[in-house]
């Protein structure tokens, strides 16, 4: 441990922000190097700040992915919008992501929140992979120039794995001279039973179409570690009878499928034999409703 206490240790917050369906969780997962933040095609798919922790004995690194900004129709959404608000105000070094076809005025108040900040601002244009050459390029980062003039510009391609090494190399230039936050073993400061409700809602988004997996949450409600595999029983919450039956599906049908499948993920993650047991209930119209956004920890 004589590293991690060296007067040269650097240590810091590094927080993701920026519009939904960018590319944040992916961007998250290359940076921490294993997959802790859920990542699907659809947007506003991450509802809480997740923390990855990137250990070296030269320096610690926290991460968190906040919620896509957007402008909020209900309390949920409200609670999101906090999150992210929130990591414009705790970080030593800020992590602006856009692509290139989003329409960047579309929350320009965030925006313009970001351009006044004091903190050094790394602001990366994923997915340049869709570009049809050095021109648009170009032309993008004159535009995002003009809107955050001190931002430093990184043009990548997550999926590609493309400046992604220059842009982790600067992250670790700007850190803060400081003794690590968490132990130098941590991986995230997130509970097991975070990660599998994370897992059985990422299964949830990609089977079901519309509002349905938006009106969900998901709890676990027992957690059994033995030194063999992990007993896990889960509960799907929705806002609707109706809902409870497309979840379920014909026979079961759907709800046995997003069993397997998240169950096949969760033993990827926690390397061992898992039996999981799925419930579906109604609780109508949690997500406008304070007490049960505080129980499902969206508001403290």
């Amino acid at each position: 441990m004589e590293n991690a206490t060296n007067t040269n240790h650097r240590a810091g917050f590094v927080n993701i922000v920026g519009n939904p369906n960018v590319g944040k969780s992916t961007l998250m997962n290359d940076l921490v190097g294993e997959r802790i933040s859920i990542i699907t095609n659809k947007a506003q798919t991450t509802r809480h700040r997740i923390m990855g922790i990137v250990n070296t004995p030269e320096y610690q690194i926290v991460y968190s992915d906040t919620p896509g900004v957007l402008k909020p129709k209900y309390r949920l959404q409200e609670s999101m919008l906090e999150f992210s608000e929130g990591a414009l105000t705790d970080a030593d070094i800020l992590l602006y992501v856009t692509d290139v076809v989003e329409d960047p005025e579309k929350n320009a108040d965030f925006l313009a929140r970001v351009a006044k900040e004091t903190i050094p601002v790394l602001l990366v244009i994923n997915k340049i992979d869709l570009l049809k050459g050095n021109e648009q390029l170009e032309q993008l980062v004159d535009e995002w120039r003009k809107r955050l003039p001190n931002a430093e510009i990184f043009p990548t391609s997550a999926t590609e794995k493309f400046n992604l090494d220059n842009l982790k190399n600067r992250i670790v230039e700007l850190l803060p001279v400081a003794p690590p936050y968490y132990g130098k073993d941590a991986l995230t400061d997130k509970p097991a039973r975070f990660f599998v409700t994370e897992i059985i809602r990422e299964k949830l988004l990609l089977n079901y179409d519309k509002e349905v997996p938006y009106s969900t949450e998901v709890i676990v409600e027992k957690f059994d570690e033995g030194d063999g595999a992990i007993h896990i029983m889960a509960v799907i919450y929705v806002e609707r009878d109706s809902q409870k039956g497309i979840i379920i599906g014909k026979g079961g049908e759907k709800i046995k499928k997003i069993g397997i499948e998240a169950r096949k993920d969760i033993e990827q993650f926690f390397g061992k034999k898992v039996f999981l047991e799925l419930f579906v209930k109604v609780e109508k119209d949690w997500r406008n409703r304070e007490n049960k956004l505080k129980a499902f920890g969206y508001i403290d």
